[in-house]
């Protein structure tokens, strides 16, 4: 191995850890045994992209080792005023300290020093050895190291693009001339993280500019005479700080550690290990990325190249490679051999079980008469197709006791398929037998294209497994991993990866498909047996049996009956955004003053960075292009007036591909109608998640995103119906707190924004000004979120000093609010979750965590969580009892969508009337509730007019 390729990664450890913590700080990673694993999984999935994407040859680990170091001994008070350490951080170290020995991979640290001490010294031996060194770190002070050979590695926020920060890259973003000027800049301004004190009256701007003026620390501080006032008074006053705040920000290059550079040889990693501490942890596809990190050829050559002892490669017949390495033999068979090698569940080769292939219409009728007899029946359906408008029956399961399952094969040939099922339909009919299975709306709408009504009581796994643990993941496979320790058999290791090639279930032999299906079916009944006592334990039953099953009925309708596009109007509207966005090129053309190509952030880069000079901090991605993402742009938008329409024109192109383009691609050939799918398991607050497409997401807030409502239109002879909620949320949270004031409003039936404006400022209602209406509503809706004076400055333009006087002002208005929020975050404390009005439960793991910024957000939570999840209960007990009203009075008004607080009906004209008065009453009794809940109805040849 050369010296260009001997590459030497050194990872900042508690800066990743930390850094991987907080990603998921929104929704921590829970597993079924409560572990918050946020910080571990951040941490490793970081780890193995970087071994994947920049192929390493050597690599440590670095930790900060004792509570004390050499800076105690000259500031006693560093770093003093950091936070306690979150627990799932503390919890955290020794997982990652398994993960890492498991893969063979170092652990620095030294007592007494610190990791920015031990990664220094080590950059700076292995440099001296021929190494590139990479500090994979975010941590700004590193930059102090930086030369030719040694550099920043600062990986990428939520998925973006790396940053590799070398010299020039260095002295451009601190504006500095050599990178060891960071340590004066550090010691000037100081560091409120490590409370390193700095010069007093010094910032990074007062700094950046003494680094230009005067070059260090003691240069500025021998040239005080030239500073004027204030600032010359403070800087001389604080000069020994000075001086002592640039000692400790100075990372050491000779702490007590040697470098050997054959320790931090990147190995193969012991995959048996990894995969039982990834099974604890409940890291699955974490798994299957660490094996393609390695399952490269050229790179495991690499880092074994001339080592005989250490291993040997050679070729197998399917052009995977073996790797001989300590013992571990066959370590890169295809990743299925692998995954069966390794992994500590048990599989069907060693489960006790009885799984029956029944053929014959007579063996099929005895066993429909044998189902008939159970108390609750397992079933599970196998299907051609994932699309159930399309997807054809290959076969069906059945289990009602743990090892014993039937698996009734479906023939090809329509006539006779209907016939089969045909046999079954007493079982599904049937009153009495509890009916389950994972993800029973698929099975309930394939069964519902042969003519069979799945009746009686319902039991859904995966909406079971939700109401128990809403943030967690709910797959079949997943959880039989999980509360089984089981691995069912893989459908893709029977039919191959998704794609043109894959095969079915059907070009499998029968006793393959039979123990597939079966296992499916006796799976899902074990899963049954452990929820559903946890369903009675948790107080969940009635949401979950007559609130959520009845719900998936109405769901699967909605789904099958599918809305109407008007292809026309979207090919009219696709042209009009065309000239649009022509017109909006020609602009941005005449202001750049040159025609480039739009979708080229490479190009437009460019001019906006290097011909106009907006940003001369402007960041480059990887690849060495400008970044130009929506986030960047939008923090130059005062600087140009291009700024604006670029995002304009990638606004209006954004909904032209998403929805004007694709949307006529979604429409089904059958019936001309586009047919979305309705998530009850994805959102954590109970709301539902429309996808494929999602119909939910179509913007309104703009002209042109309502326009694309338009093309949703009716049958000839129907109309749309547009029954929408009014302020749901704010009429629940006056509801649930009690707040008198707010209730007495809505039972006047006052514009509450209004009412709010006119309590706030002090004046009377009718002298309300729109923009005092307007501020009074992003508060009341930012209460809602727990929303700061910080972020209502930024909405309504006011200074922070009047917006937390606004905030004020309306918990005065509204005392008991303030007492409500307080009695949630209290009761999260007390119990660990918060309910809403149905007994929806959302558990708060952080809300007693000793990190402000953790424990802030579980607060936030615990207020919101109750209202939001309670306007979810509300509109699906609205949709159970319009759908129920519709059929009892045999009407064919049709439900068509739900989007968030609206509901969507298509109806006859001869039944319009009805069907408004119905579905008006229904929504607005849905719960008993003391301020009225309003429903605006609204009619229309296509939603936009309804709306």
């Amino acid at each position: 191995m050369t010296s260009t390729d001997k590459r030497l990664y050194l990872i900042d450890a508690y800066a990743m850890i930390f850094r991987g913590y907080f990603a998921f700080i929104k929704n921590p990673r829970i597993t079924t045994k409560g572990i918050n694993t946020s910080a571990i999984f951040g941490f490793t999935n970081s780890l193995i992209e970087l071994i994947k994407r920049d192929r390493p040859t050597h690599l440590a680990v670095v930790f900060d080792v004792g509570r004390t170091n050499v800076r105690h001994e000259d500031y006693a008070e560093y770093k003093a005023n950091r936070l306690e350490t979150p627990e799932p951080i503390l919890l955290a170290k020794p997982f990652i300290n398994d993960i890492l020995n498991a893969m063979h991979i170092p652990i620095l640290g030294v007592e007494g020093y610190e990791a920015d001490d031990v990664i220094g010294t080590i950059a700076c031996k292995a440099e001296k050895q021929g190494y590139n060194v990479f500090m994979v770190t975010p941590d700004k002070d590193f930059a102090q190291l930086v030369t030719d050979k040694i550099k920043i590695y600062k990986p990428g926020l939520k998925g973006g693009d790396i940053e590799i920060l070398g010299v020039e890259e260095v002295k451009a973003k601190y504006e500095i001339n050599d990178p060891k000027q960071i340590i004066d800049y550090l010691g000037m301004m100081g560091d409120a993280v490590d409370n390193i004190p700095g010069l007093e009256g010094v910032g990074e701007k007062t700094a950046k500019k003494f680094i230009k003026e005067f070059g260090s620390m003691e240069n500025l501080l021998a040239n005080t005479h030239t500073l004027k006032g204030k600032l010359k008074e403070k800087v001389e006053a604080s000069a020994e700080r000075g001086l002592l705040s640039k000692k400790l920000a100075t990372i050491l290059c000779d702490a007590p550690i040697e470098f050997k550079e054959e320790q931090y040889d990147l190995e193969v990693p012991d995959f048996d290990k990894v995969k039982e501490v990834f099974d604890e942890l409940e890291f699955r596809r974490l798994y299957e990325n660490l094996y393609r990190a390695f399952a490269n050829k050229e790179y495991v050559e690499e880092l074994m190249e001339g080592d005989d002892d250490k291993a040997k490669i050679t070729e197998v017949a399917d052009g995977t490679v073996t790797a001989h390495k300590n013992g571990t033999m066959d370590l890169f068979a295809t990743f299925e051999q692998l995954e069966q090698a390794t992994t500590t569940k048990s599989t069907i080769t060693e489960n006790d079980h009885l799984y029956q292939f029944v053929d014959t219409p007579k063996a099929q009728r005895i066993l429909v008469e044998n189902l008939l007899k159970q108390k609750a029946v397992c079933f599970d359906t196998e299907t051609t197709s994932l699309n159930e408008l399309e997807a054809e029956l290959i076969g069906m399961s059945f289990c009602y006791k743990k090892g014993l399952a039937y698996y009734v094969p479906i023939s090809n040939n329509q006539e006779e398929a209907q016939k089969t099922v045909e046999l079954f339909r007493p079982f599904f009919e049937d009153q009495n037998v509890l009916k389950i299975a994972h993800n029973l709306k698929y099975d309930y709408k394939v069964l519902k294209n042969y003519n069979i009504e799945v009746e009686g009581k319902l039991f859904d796994t995966m909406v079971a497994h939700y109401l128990l643990n809403p943030d967690g993941r709910h797959g079949m496979d997943y959880l039989s991993e999980m509360y089984l320790d089981y691995k069912p058999v893989s459908i893709e290791s029977l039919i191959g990866k998704k794609g043109k090639n894959q095969r079915t279930l059907r070009d499998v032999d029968v006793q393959t498909q039979t123990d597939y299906a079966a296992e499916d079916a006796d799976v899902t009944f074990q899963l049954y047996e452990l929820f559903a006592p946890q369903l009675a334990k948790e107080n969940l039953e009635d949401l979950f049996y007559n609130v959520e099953m009845p719900l998936m009925k109405v769901l699967a309708k909605i789904e099958l009956t599918g809305v109407r596009l008007d292809n026309n109007w979207l090919a009219q509207e696709s042209k009009d955004l065309e000239n649009d966005l022509k017109i909006l090129e020609s602009k941005i053309f005449e202001l750049s003053g040159e025609e480039f190509n739009m979708n080229s952030p490479k190009q437009l880069g460019e001019i906006l960075f290097e011909k106009m000079q907006l940003d001369p901090k402007a960041k480059k991605t990887k690849t060495g292009q400008y970044a130009t993402s929506e986030d960047v742009l939008q923090k130059l938008s005062s600087k140009h007036q291009i700024i604006p329409q670029i995002l304009e024109y990638r606004t209006l192109q954004k909904l032209k591909s998403t929805y004007v383009d694709a949307l006529p691609g979604q429409i089904d050939k059958k019936d001309h109608r586009v047919h979305t799918n309705f998530s009850q398991t994805t959102a954590a607050t109970g709301r539902l998640a429309s996808v494929n497409p999602n119909l939910q997401n179509i913007p309104i807030r703009t002209l042109r995103g309502q326009q694309i409502r338009g093309a949703f239109v009716s049958d000839e002879g129907k109309k749309i119906i547009s029954a929408d909620y009014s302020q749901i949320e704010l009429r629940l949270i006056a509801e649930i707190s009690g707040e008198q004031n707010m209730i007495k409003a809505f039972q006047n039936g006052e514009d509450i924004h209004a009412s709010t404006a006119a309590k706030l400022f002090n004046i009377p209602l009718e002298e309300v000004t729109k923009i005092q209406r307007s501020q009074a509503k992003t508060v009341n809706f930012g209460i809602i979120y727990g929303q700061g004076a910080f972020a209502l400055a930024e909405q309504t333009g006011l200074s922070r000093t009047e917006a937390k006087k606004m905030i004020d002002s309306y918990y005065e208005t509204y005392p008991r609010l303030k007492e409500y929020m307080a009695e949630q975050v209290k009761k999260a404390q007390d119990f660990g979750y918060v309910e809403t009005i149905l007994g929806r439960k959302r558990h708060l793991k952080d809300i007693n965590s000793s990190n402000f910024v953790v424990k802030a957000h579980a607060e936030r939570n615990a207020v919101n969580a109750p209202i939001q999840g309670s306007a979810a209960d509300i509109i699906k007990l609205a949709m159970i009892k319009i759908d129920s009203e519709l059929e009892t009075q045999n009407l064919q008004t049709k439900m068509l969508l739900q989007v968030h607080d609206e509901l969507l009906f298509e109806s006859p004209l001869e039944e319009l009337e009805t069907a408004k008065a119905l579905i008006k009453k229904e929504m607005e009794s849905a719960f008993p509730t003391n301020v009225p809940l309003l429903v605006e109805v609204g009619v229309g040849d296509n939603w936009l007019e309804a709306h």
